[in-house]
C-alpha cells in the first residue's frame, strides 16, 4: 500500500480504489483540462474578434483576411520549432522531478523564437511575390499585404508568447495562460476599436492589435513566471542561451511545426482556392473556419492536455499509463468537438450574419453560403477530433516525425489535388485542367475527406505504440 501512495501521488490524474486497482480519475483530467480548454475557446473568440471587426470594413475586407489567415499562422508554425518542444519536454522533466531542466527548456524555446526576428522581415519583403502567383483581385490583394506586415513584425513575439505559456501547461499550472490569454484577448478588443476606426489604419490596425496585445501577454507570462513556483523551478537560474540546447530543442521540436506546418500551408493552399473563385466564396470560407474554431479550439486545449499527462506520465516512468490516459483523451475530444460542430451547423443562421456588413451587396449570397458550409464542416469535426488529439498525444512521447511525414502525404497527395479538383471548373484553376467546379462546396467536401483519412491514420499510429521506444530525457 505504501508503493501504490507514492505512485499516485507521482502520476497524473491516478485514482486508486479501496483494493488499489488503478482508475483514471476524470476529475483531476478536467481539472487539469478546463483552463486548457477555456484558454483555447479564448484564442477562437480572437479569431471571431479580428474577423467581426474587418467584416465591419467589407466582404473584400474578409475574403482578404482569408487569403492570408492560415499563411500567418503556418508563418508562426515553420520558424517557431524550439517552441513547438517546450510542453514535451518540460512536462517529462517536470514528472520525473528534473525541475531545472524543465525552466531551461522553456528559456530555450523563448531565445530559439526571438532569434526568428530576422526571417520574419524577409518574409515581409518577399510577401508580394507569394501572392503574386494566386490570382487574387487586386484590392483584395492589396488589403491582405496590409494585413499580413503587421502580424509579421509579431511574428517573434507570438512565438515567444506560445512557449512561455506551454511551460506553465507542461508544469500543470494550466490556469496561467488562461490569465494571460484574458488579458491578451481583452487587450485585442480594445486595440482592434482603437486602431481599425478611431485611427483610420483599416485592415492593418486589426493585425497591428494582435501584435500589441500579445506583447502584453508577453510582459505578463514573465510576471506570473519569475512568482509560481520559482524556488523550486528556478527560472532565474536557468535564463540563459545555450546553443547546444537550443539546437537540441529544434531537432525535436521542427518535426513537431513541420506537421502542424503541413496542414497549415494546406489549409492556406485551401482558402486562397476559395478566394481565387471570388469575393464570396472566399469570405463565406473564412467566416466558416472562425466559427467552427469554436468546435475545434476547445479540442485543441483537451488535446493540449493529453500532450501533459501523456509526457508526464513517461517523465514518471510508467508507460502504460501513458497509454491509458492518452486513449482516454483521444475518446473525449473526439465526441466534444463532433457534438459542438453539430451545434455550431444548427446555429448557422443566427451566427453567420453577425460576421457580415448587412449594406454590403454580397451581404445575402455569403450568408446563404456560409450556412451551408456550416454542415459540411460539422461532418468532419468529430474526424478532426482524432487528428488533433492523436497527434498531441504523441507529441506527448515525443513520436512526431512519423506524423510529419503521415500529414505531409496526405495533405499534399490526397487534400490538395482533391481541393483543386472538386473546386475549379475546367480550365480555371491556377494550372487548368479539368475539374467539376463545385466552387466553397467542393473544396470544404474535400476537406472533411481529408480530415477522416489524417485522424484515422494518426490514431492507429497512436494505438501501434511505436511511441514507447522513444528517450528523450
Amino acid at each position: 500500500m505504501k508503493q501504490h501512495s507514492r505512485t499516485a501521488r507521482t502520476l497524473p490524474a491516478l485514482r486508486l480504489d479501496a483494493a488499489g486497482e488503478r482508475h483514471i480519475d476524470m476529475r483531476a483530467v478536467l481539472t487539469l483540462a478546463a483552463p486548457l480548454v477555456l484558454n483555447s475557446t479564448i484564442q477562437a473568440v480572437l479569431g471571431l474578434t479580428d474577423t467581426w471587426f474587418i467584416g465591419r470594413l467589407s466582404v473584400k475586407a474578409t475574403a482578404a483576411m482569408a487569403a492570408v489567415y492560415w499563411l500567418v499562422v503556418l508563418s508562426l508554425f515553420v520558424f517557431s520549432g524550439a517552441t513547438m518542444a517546450v510542453q514535451t519536454l518540460v512536462s517529462q522533466a517536470y514528472g520525473g522531478g528534473r525541475y531545472k531542466r524543465a525552466s531551461q527548456a522553456m528559456w530555450t524555446g523563448v531565445w530559439g523564437a526571438l532569434s526568428t526576428a530576422p526571417v520574419f522581415i524577409v518574409l515581409i519583403w518577399i510577401a508580394p511575390g507569394l501572392l503574386g502567383p494566386f490570382g487574387l483581385d487586386p484590392e483584395i490583394q492589396s488589403l491582405a499585404l496590409d494585413y499580413w506586415q503587421p502580424r509579421m513584425i509579431g511574428g517573434p513575439l507570438a512565438a515567444a508568447l506560445w512557449g512561455m505559456t506551454a511551460y506553465f501547461n507542461g508544469i500543470g499550472h494550466t490556469r496561467l495562460p488562461l490569465l494571460v490569454t484574458l488579458v491578451v484577448a481583452a487587450g485585442n478588443v480594445v486595440l482592434n476599436e482603437l486602431f481599425i476606426f478611431k485611427l483610420g489604419w483599416g485592415i492593418s490596425g486589426a493585425a497591428w492589435a494582435t501584435t500589441w496585445a500579445q506583447a502584453g501577454g508577453i510582459a505578463m507570462a514573465a510576471f506570473l513566471m519569475l512568482r509560481v513556483d520559482a524556488a523550486r523551478m528556478c527560472p532565474t537560474l536557468t535564463w540563459r542561451p545555450r546553443i547546444g540546447a537550443i539546437w537540441r530543442q529544434i531537432k525535436l521540436g521542427v518535426p513537431m511545426a513541420a506537421t502542424g506546418s503541413a496542414d497549415l500551408l494546406a489549409a492556406a493552399l485551401f482558402q486562397l482556392m476559395q478566394v481565387r473563385i471570388g469575393a464570396v466564396d472566399g469570405a463565406a470560407t473564412q467566416i466558416v473556419m472562425v466559427s467552427t474554431s469554436i468546435a475545434y479550439m476547445p479540442g485543441i486545449g483537451l488535446a493540449l492536455a493529453a500532450t501533459t499527462l501523456v509526457g508526464q506520465s513517461i517523465g514518471a516512468g510508467d508507460r502504460d499509463w501513458a497509454e491509458r490516459l492518452g486513449t482516454r483523451m483521444i475518446a473525449l475530444v473526439s465526441l466534444s468537438m463532433g457534438g459542438l460542430g453539430l451545434l455550431m451547423a444548427l446555429a448557422g443562421s443566427l451566427l453567420v450574419p453577425l460576421f457580415v456588413n448587412g449594406a454590403d451587396p454580397n451581404a445575402g449570397a455569403v450568408i446563404a453560403l456560409s450556412v451551408k458550409l456550416l454542415w459540411i464542416a460539422a461532418l468532419y469535426q468529430f474526424s478532426d477530433g482524432l487528428n488533433f488529439s492523436s497527434n498531441f498525444c504523441l507529441r506527448g512521447a515525443g513520436d512526431v516525425r512519423v506524423p510529419a511525414l503521415l500529414v505531409f502525404v496526405f495533405g499534399f497527395g490526397l487534400f490538395m489535388p482533391l481541393t483543386y479538383f472538386l473546386t475549379f471548373a475546367p480550365g480555371q484553376g491556377w494550372f487548368g485542367g479539368p475539374g467539376f467546379g463545385f466552387a466553397a462546396m467542393g473544396g470544404w467536401s474535400a476537406l472533411a475527406i481529408y480530415s477522416m483519412v489524417i485522424g484515422v491514420a494518426l490514431t492507429m499510429r497512436w494505438r501501434q505504440g511505436a511511441w514507447r521506444e522513444i528517450r528523450l530525457i
